[in-house]
């Protein structure tokens, strides 16, 4: 039996449009259309790929199957694609670096734009996540090649580490430690502490700082610049990377404090997959990483 790779993109795109209807407007395509498309699949398999009988579709057992291996397919094709780019060098292509939001935020941007300024030919994209959400990107081959906070875990990847980032303290700046510049952990006693979403590899190390300095009040917020607001606002105290508040530390909207013990400064490092055929762009780029030896100065 041949699989029709047609169908097999358009059960991709239902699973990961989350149904048909979401599928169909990103695909152009009717909705009837799709599911006739998706059903043709399942005869020439003669197996149920998609659970239709709940509210939202689920993948049956035979669909996950499925799904991790139309991944794998469709991450060939496009290891054929920057194959053949090879041949032509970097003259044309696409470069789509995927990056933790604090390094895809602040420190991505320059160097692509570097990148770029070197090889006008390729066209550049950047793709944000918490730790979780790069990694995933990564395995799954929508991403050729990350930078991230922290190291991943995931068996498929290699990585190196590239720079370093030091986490900081930072509070209001009319917080009652704000003056001091230094401060013991005991002196955070009653501080609530403005923790990042499950996921991020910024909240290991803040949960690790907690239970150094002994604290216990915290609430979550999601994502770096709402963190930044909101101890702006004085709803807590937050740790996070000295790249992500130089601006806001320089204007004064916040302050940071040294705290003793501090946190060990984090590894960034470069990641792709290990069985990944990098293209002439992300070859270069991977390079342009290698010989990095600091955070690029803002302008």
């Amino acid at each position: 039996m041949q699989l029709n790779l047609h169908r097999l993109w358009i059960f991709m795109t239902v699973v990961e449009c989350g149904g048909f209807s979401a599928a169909a407007q990103k695909l152009y395509l009717s909705q009837p259309s799709v599911s006739h498309q998706v059903r043709q699949l399942e005869q020439a398999l003669r197996t149920t790929l998609i659970d239709r009988s709940g509210a939202r579709i689920r993948l049956t057992p035979e669909g996950e199957v499925m799904l991790e291996y139309a991944k794998r397919v469709f991450l060939l094709a496009d290891e054929a694609v920057a194959a053949i780019r090879q041949v032509s060098g970097l003259q044309t292509g696409t470069l789509v670096a995927g990056g933790t939001t604090t390094v895809g935020t602040y420190l991505l941007p320059p160097l692509l734009a570097a990148f770029r300024d070197r090889h006008p030919g390729i066209e550049i994209g950047i793709r944000t996540g918490n730790g979780q959400q790069v990694e995933r990107g990564l395995v799954d081959g929508e991403i050729g090649v990350a930078v991230l906070a922290g190291v991943p875990t995931a068996a498929q990847l290699v990585s190196e580490p590239i720079l370093e980032d030091r986490l900081v303290l930072i509070t209001q700046p009319g917080h009652r430690l704000a003056g001091a510049g230094t401060a013991e952990p005991g002196e955070l006693a009653g501080e609530r502490f403005l923790i990042r979403e499950p996921g991020s590899s910024t909240r290991d190390l803040q949960e690790q700082a907690m239970e150094t300095w002994g604290l216990k009040d915290r609430a979550e917020i999601w994502g770096p610049e709402t963190i930044k607001q909101a101890v702006a606002a004085g709803l807590g105290v937050s740790l996070v990377s000295e790249h992500c508040v130089e601006q806001e530390l320089a204007d004064g909207r916040l302050a940071a404090v040294e705290i003793t013990p501090a946190p060990k400064p984090r590894p960034i490092v470069l990641a792709h997959r290990r069985d990944r055929l990098l293209g002439p762009a992300e070859q270069a780029f991977i390079a342009m990483l290698r010989n990095l030896r600091a955070w690029p100065r803002k302008t």
